[in-house]
Parts: C-alpha cells; sequence; structure tokens
C-alpha cells in the first residue's frame, strides 16, 4: 500500500469516527437538554403519589413524602429546624391535585394555608411554581 492511499484511508475513518462522534453527543445532548415538560392531571399524580420529594430550600433539601391516600410528611434536618423561625421540625398535611397543579395544606407549616403548584420536569429535576409566584427545584424519587 502506498502512503497516499493509506492517508486517505486514515482520514477516511477519522471522518467516520468524527462523525459518529457528532452524532453521540447530538443525541446525549437532546436526551440531557430535553425540553422541559409540564406535569398535569393523572400524569402530576403518578409522578408525586407514593415517592418522596426532595424540594431545595434555602440551602437544605426538605423531604416530603407524598402518599397515595392524600397525606403528606416532611421533616427538616436539625440545622435547618434551627433556622425554621418557630415551625416544629416536622408537619403533616393533605394533597391532591386540582387541574393541572399540586395543591397541598400542611397542618401548622406555612400557617396551615393551601397552596398550588405548578411543576415541570426536565431531566431527573423539577421546577415548582408556586401561585403565590414563588419558586424553586426538586427531585423526586
Amino acid at each position: 500500500m502506498t502512503l497516499r492511499r493509506a492517508m486517505l484511508r486514515i482520514s477516511a475513518m477519522s471522518k467516520q469516527t468524527l462523525l459518529a462522534a457528532a452524532f453521540s453527543a447530538l443525541a446525549l445532548g437532546a436526551a440531557l437538554g430535553a425540553e422541559p415538560a409540564s406535569l398535569s392531571g393523572d400524569e402530576l399524580r403518578q409522578a408525586v403519589s407514593g415517592k418522596i420529594v426532595y424540594l431545595k430550600i434555602s440551602g437544605f433539601e426538605l423531604p416530603i413524602r407524598y402518599s397515595p391516600n392524600g397525606s403528606m410528611a416532611g421533616s427538616m434536618g436539625v440545622v435547618a429546624a434551627s433556622l425554621a423561625r418557630g415551625d416544629s421540625a416536622s408537619d403533616r398535611g393533605k394533597w391532591w391535585i386540582s387541574g393541572n397543579q399540586l395543591c397541598q395544606r400542611w397542618t401548622s407549616w406555612m400557617d396551615g394555608k393551601s397552596y398550588c403548584y405548578t411543576l415541570t420536569r426536565q431531566g431527573k429535576s423539577v421546577h415548582w411554581l408556586r401561585n403565590d409566584g414563588r419558586s424553586g427545584t426538586a427531585q423526586i424519587d
């Protein structure tokens, strides 16, 4: 084989390798950077029912367990509870789906008021927007 023919063969293999790598990167980018998907109705219920949602609040994670029967329970860590301005370290409440929102009411947290949330999933992360304009992120396990 001549040197020129060997160089052409290497060049062709390099192009194939580069094309394969480019397509792989595009596919991976599409999977990781998938468009955010708003959760609604039954999809929303399935996303949280029987699961633990970890809210990221003020640098801490607050795990909330959403039971299939519509009850929920949350428990703050010791440090977070000490910073919670009088709220107890744990609370219980009720959750329900109203239209395309997850609604909940704690017994004592948040003054026992009802709030509803719109959830948008992007990969493993969830962005939440509360009906009073507050927002944040969470993870569902």
